[in-house]
């Protein structure tokens, strides 16, 4: 069995797209079931998955009061059956091979997690300053065409996240699952929930693929599409990746507690920006001063915050009976 998990809250027009989609998989064998977390929501949520259900064969809807999303995705793990865990949001919508190209990377690669494909559905046609090398802001990057092996030191730039992905169930009860530590809370834009469990999977061995026949199309909402919302992304990102890295530290050479090649790449933003602004390219401008200020967030977490971190979490889950 295939277990496909959605955490969601107050989304509830969102989610009847995803789960039209999910209605509408090609399936060749097996069985799946759709998970719905709701993690607080006011709306008429708990309506959209009981008429999912007259529809879908087996749909579990589980509430979760606890805020984040990873307690969300840790009350369906408790609950899921299957043996390989797809994970997917609830503004994004499959396509009609999602649920197949998964079980079918898994079954030929003999792969440990794997990552789908990302396109972006635009609520309204994005700014000109947008730019590719701003899309993970938005949870909407791609890898390309081509099937990828995953593994530590190799394409490590591609990491899964949460909005189209799939992990064998025994990784989470090696390894656990989501660290509640991380992710938005309390309205902040903290990322950091997907990073660090991939940082885990790689830690331990783990092996993934990049499925790109797995693809989904991902909502942009208007309300992103603004540069203090990138600004305030990349800078409290930057913060997020400095803990991270005090957890699964690299042993590269350091300058002031920060790695050697983030000040060489910092030179490079600089100049990256100066450049840019003589050409008067505007996409340019942004995407080299957004990193500058992730940068910033890096230096300001390292250089402030204890030496310890705080982003451990080795709660697994229960092993299948």
């Amino acid at each position: 069995m295939v277990s496909v998990v959605i955490a969601t809250r107050d989304r509830a027009a969102l989610l009847e797209r995803t789960l039209a989609a999910l209605g509408a998989q090609e399936l060749q064998d097996g069985a799946i079931e759709v998970l719905i977390v709701d993690n607080g929501s006011s709306d008429h949520t708990r309506e959209v998955v009981a008429e999912a259900a007259a529809v879908l064969p087996d749909v579990v809807y589980l509430y979760e009061a606890k805020p984040g999303k990873s307690h969300a995705l840790n009350s369906a793990l408790e609950h899921a059956r299957g043996e390989l865990l797809l994970l997917t949001d609830d503004d994004v919508v499959p396509s009609r091979g999602w649920v197949q190209a998964f079980v079918r990377a898994f079954a030929e690669t003999g792969a440990d997690y794997a990552v789908g494909r990302i396109f972006p559905l635009w609520e309204v046609p994005p700014p000109h300053w947008m730019s590719d090398a701003l899309h993970g802001v938005l949870a909407i990057p791609d890898g390309g065409p081509g099937r990828q092996l995953l593994s530590q030191g190799v394409h490590e730039e591609i990491m899964p996240i949460g909005a189209n992905m799939a992990v064998r169930r025994s990784v989470i009860e090696r390894i656990g699952g989501w660290n509640p530590d991380l992710g938005k809370l309390g309205g902040t834009l903290r990322t950091g929930e997907d990073h660090e469990f991939a940082l885990r999977m790689l830690a331990a061995g783990f092996r993934g693929v990049y499925e790109p026949g797995a693809w989904v199309g991902h909502h942009v909402p208007a309300s992103r599409l603004r540069l203090g919302y990138f600004a305030r992304w990349f800078y409290d990102n930057g913060a997020i990746v400095a803990g991270l890295e005090g957890t699964y530290p690299s042993s590269c050479a350091r300058l002031l507690g920060v790695p050697r090649y983030l000040w060489r790449q910092l030179a490079r933003d600089l100049l990256a920006a100066f450049a840019a602004i003589v050409r008067a390219d505007l996409a340019q401008v942004v995407a080299a001063c957004m990193r500058v200020l992730w940068f910033g967030g890096f230096v300001q977490h390292r250089w402030t915050s204890a030496r310890r971190s705080h982003f451990e979490w080795p709660r697994p889950i229960s092993p299948r009976d």
